[in-house]
């Protein structure tokens, strides 16, 4: 029975994908919850596994883009495993070696017989059986007749492949004549296949004339984020407020208390768990920032789901911390990790980037000083952080060289005023500078 493969709904607002890779080859045996293809949409990717056990027949190539709903591969599960064809052969050995002991004496005497010409094919059909099932591509490499051999020789067939069903596992005219059917077919459906997919090639990726500069079409993913960055500066009044904090409490807490956290919760204290703590204190204190606009209306969210920003090849996505004031420096910090891994992995699900109230992104980790964060729509506020450095800055009188890293809070002016803006940033400050101000848990 012909099962077909469809592109399942991955998410309410998501209408088409891209079947990115196949781990399956088309003609392959697959099982049951194998990973087929990869499908990447413009929010997540996502593998996409076999509901039933059969032979893979695949319709689209990869890199094409498909919609919900559409066939893209068959899977036959008429056909068995080849473990089970393999387990086939061996049973009739058990017979045929009963036979063999039950009458070695008629055995010795037809050997030491004369053998006449046309006899040599029934002694090879014999001592072929006398091997077992499992070795018939002897007897069929020796037993061709004519009609057999010149199909072989003419459709350039391996006899040694193809299974008798004759007397003592001789091939006859009917077996090859199905190898050249069967392999026809497979030759038709990979030579269309090969075809799309060198159309899907060339489509997505187009040198010009004189080789100066390529074309290729843009990802679902990517495509998405152009959208959204779009909209944002669109509809928000987007304004940036700056500061500057001192890292080196944050820095000599987590050397003092690192390996003993790691031990007793098996993931490391990081930084981003500090500044999600210190965000919610600060929306706490000043809940507008916590809150979006829509339509006409001012939403006020009493909950603090706090989404993580993380750089991916495949570009920027958003997993969110949910009830981040309710977990543990240590739940933050797995939460966190996993986001990362599987954000990396490309195996994040759409519920793991849906909601959030407020967002948080550290271009330091790749080096930059300074910047302005965009909005993630419909969320009114996101921190940016930065790089560490050792700066000279002026305490109790005295310059001294201090870990500083700045602060950028990017918020939308038509419900953010600058007040409450500056507020927010300066409490995210003094939580940073003076961890104790935190709930610390370990």
């Amino acid at each position: 029975m012909a099962i077909e493969v469809k592109i399942p709904a991955v998410g309410e607002s998501i209408t088409s994908g891209v079947v990115s890779a196949w781990h399956k080859k088309s003609g392959e045996f697959v099982n049951e919850g194998e990973a087929l293809f990869t499908l990447e949409t413009d929010k997540v990717s996502t593998e996409i596994v076999a509901e039933k056990a059969g032979v893979l027949e695949t319709k689209v190539p990869e890199g094409q883009e498909v919609k919900i709903g559409e066939v893209v591969a068959i899977i036959d599960d008429s056909k068995g495993t080849p473990a089970e064809k393999k387990e086939e052969k061996p049973k009739k050995k058990e017979p045929e070696k009963k036979e063999k002991e039950a009458e070695p004496e008629k055995k010795t005497a037809e050997e030491k017989a004369p053998i006449a010409a046309g006899d040599l094919s029934a002694v090879a059909s014999a001592k072929a059986d006398d091997r077992g099932r499992s070795q018939p591509t002897a007897a069929a490499t020796t037993t061709l007749s004519p009609a057999v051999r010149r199909i072989v020789e003419e459709e350039k067939l391996q006899p040694d492949k193809i299974r008798g069903t004759g007397g003592g596992g001789r091939l006859t005219k009917g077996d090859v004549l199905a190898a050249a059917q069967q392999r026809g077919k497979a030759d038709l459906t990979t030579v269309p296949s090969a075809k799309a997919e060198e159309k899907v090639a060339a489509r997505e990726v187009e040198p010009s004339g004189d080789g100066r500069f390529t074309r290729k079409k843009m990802s679902p993913l990517r495509r998405k984020i152009a959208q959204q960055l779009v909209m944002a500066q669109h509809t928000a009044a987007i304004l940036t407020t700056f500061n500057e904090c001192d890292m080196s409490a944050v820095q000599e807490l987590r050397r003092s208390k690192q390996d003993e956290f790691t031990k007793k919760n098996g993931v490391k204290l990081g930084l981003m768990s500090f500044f999600v703590k210190a965000c919610v204190e600060a929306l706490k204190a000043v809940p507008v920032v916590n809150g979006h606009i829509e339509d006409e209306d001012f939403i006020q969210n009493n909950f603090y789901d706090i989404g993580v920003a993380v750089g991916t090849e495949r570009g920027l996505v958003v997993p969110v911390v949910r009830d981040a004031d309710k977990k543990s420096f240590a739940g933050l910090e797995r939460n966190i990790a996993d986001y990362s891994g599987r954000a990396r992995d490309g195996k994040l699900k759409i519920e793991d980037l849906q909601g959030g109230t407020f967002t948080i992104t550290n271009g330091g980790v790749y080096g930059s000083l300074f910047a302005t964060p965009i909005l993630n729509p419909p969320q009114s506020g996101i921190l940016g952080m930065h790089k560490i450095m050792p700066r000279p800055v002026a305490i109790d009188g005295k310059v001294e060289i201090r870990p500083m890293m700045y602060l950028a809070l990017s918020y939308d002016h038509r419900a953010i005023d600058g007040k409450e803006a500056v507020t927010f940033l300066i409490k995210v400050k003094d939580c940073i500078e003076d961890p104790k101000k935190l709930p610390l848990d370990f």
